[in-house]
């Protein structure tokens, strides 16, 4: 079992590297995300009843949870079961391809960088948009700049490393799991009045599953730093061990410090979201004027760190089938 696991979540990255999810695929069928989503929004609309209590609602959110890993869960399992053969584990690798998204946040924060290069801070700040949450009409270039390097950090970890780490481990139900509870706290997970108490569940099995991905995402961030003339894989582990535990986040300090030290910049630190200023600790201890070119190198450091997890996955396949 372990080595089909491995096996399949090494095809499923070399699959989506090399042809991410075709667009006349989604034209025709959609998304796999999409279709968790629909049953996300279903569940918020038929269980989150705003007349509740705040206990009724988290108990509503707990249910809605557990249902939802159940559905999707049950679903990736059965096609698990009918696909048998190698004929079957092709289209398995197919549509646990559609779960990590290496390319697309590699080509969005690209489109950040080359926004500011080529047409100034206005464009960066619709492009970045595009891939965070805070309220960009009030960062400078700078700002921009941080922004997109923390967030090619923090979605490295559980938009490339968690689905794929959850993938070897469990297969396609463990990689639509993993999929479905944090496509979950990104759509409830928020604490908003409807959502405070409905997406707490869902939040906090977010956090629970994404910590074995953070530090390994820290950790390839840190190999290939130590790969990469230029950056500092001493800084990058130096801003770990200091300041990854010290972010409002329990999983995202480890991969924005990891990021932060090797490219001697400093990232996180107060933010705005919406008109509301949120503090949080400072990832590293180096510059805050962040460039374009910062960028670039985040997406160089970035692509080699690719390649460290798709070499350690291999070697772990490789392992398993030889000892076997």
């Amino acid at each position: 079992m372990l080595t089909a696991s491995l096996l399949l979540a090494a095809a499923a990255l070399t699959c989506e590297a090399l042809f991410g999810y075709p667009q006349a695929l989604y034209r025709a069928i959609g998304h796999p995300v999409t279709w968790i989503g629909a049953l996300i929004r279903r569940l918020d609309g038929a269980l989150n009843r705003e007349g509740d209590s705040f206990l009724v609602r988290k108990r509503a959110g707990c249910l809605a949870l557990v249902l939802l890993l159940a559905i999707t869960g049950g679903v990736a399992l059965g096609l698990q079961w009918a696909l048998a053969g190698w004929a079957g584990f092709v289209l398995l690798a197919l549509l646990a391809a559609s779960l990590p998204a290496q390319r697309s946040l590699y080509e969005h924060v690209e489109q950040v960088a080359q926004a500011l290069e080529t047409q100034g801070l206005e464009a960066g700040r619709h492009a970045v948009s595009m891939i965070v949450g805070r309220n960009t009409s009030v960062l400078d270039e700078a700002g921009v700049a941080r922004a997109a390097i923390e967030s090619l950090a923090e979605n490295f970890s559980d938009g490339v490393v968690a689905p794929l780490f959850w993938t070897a481990v469990g297969g396609l139900p463990g990689g639509v799991l993993y999929k479905a509870a944090n496509t979950a706290d990104s759509m409830v997970g928020h604490r908003t009045k409807r959502h405070e108490a409905f997406g707490w569940a869902a939040a906090r099995f977010d956090d629970l599953i994404n910590l074995p991905a953070s530090r390994l995402t820290a950790l390839f961030l840190l190999v290939a730093a130590s790969l990469t003339p230029g950056l500092s894989a001493r800084d990058a582990w130096r801003a770990i061990w200091r300041d990854a535990s010290l972010h409002r986040s329990p999983n995202a300090g480890w991969p924005e410090a990891a990021m932060a030290g090797a490219l001697g910049l400093k990232l996180a630190g107060p933010r705005v979201y919406g008109t509301e200023l949120t503090q949080d600790a400072f990832m590293g201890a180096g510059r805050a004027e962040a460039t374009a070119a910062d960028i670039r190198n985040a997406l160089r450091l970035y692509r080699l760190a690719l390649m460290v997890q798709a070499l350690t996955l291999f070697a772990l396949a490789a392992l398993v089938i030889w000892r076997g």
